[in-house]
């Protein structure tokens, strides 16, 4: 395991010196989920919530989340995203929705940061919409799948790169 970057020789936090490292294409893909009652994802499904489009709203709220990560996380760089993909997959079986995000950018650090704050910040949205009707909600398993780009190179979660 290396270093932690984020300390100076000192101990001290520090923000992370990128400048001299070269910009490549960077590329992080995350996931989550939400369990929920049969009947939340059925009227999330159904198109039914008064509040409006869940799944819309909530992946409009991951993409704005990615490009604010920076304010949120304190020792984030601010970059320049090139693309944000949120995606939801209803499971009825499990009664659950995943959410995946794909971020990429082309810079001198990864976007692992901005995939994980989207994918918290849809799923999240989607507690927020729906929990009059269902309190009970649980998100859970937020984690990166794969990142790609820079100096360490392609990773994938079970080791496959």
């Amino acid at each position: 395991m290396s270093e932690l970057t984020h300390f100076n020789p000192e101990g001290e936090v520090h923000m992370v010196d990128v400048g001299t490292k070269p910009s490549t294409q960077r590329v992080a893909v995350s996931e989550g989920t939400i369990e929920m009652e049969p009947a939340t994802l059925s009227l999330i499904l159904g198109g039914g919530h008064k509040k409006g489009d869940v799944l819309g709203i909530a992946r409009i709220a991951g993409i704005m989340a990615s490009k604010k990560t920076a304010d949120l996380i304190p020792l984030c760089h601010p970059l320049p995203i090139t693309h944000v993909d949120v995606s939801f997959e209803p499971d009825r079986e499990r009664s659950r929705i995943r959410c995946e995000v794909t971020v990429k950018t082309v810079g001198q650090t990864g976007v692992e940061m901005e995939a994980l704050t989207a994918t918290q910040v849809a799923l999240l949205t989607i507690y927020d919409m729906c929990k009059a009707v269902d309190r009970g909600m649980t998100i859970q398993s937020v984690r990166l799948l794969e990142k790609a780009g820079g100096k360490s190179g392609h990773w994938r979660r079970g080791g496959r790169g």
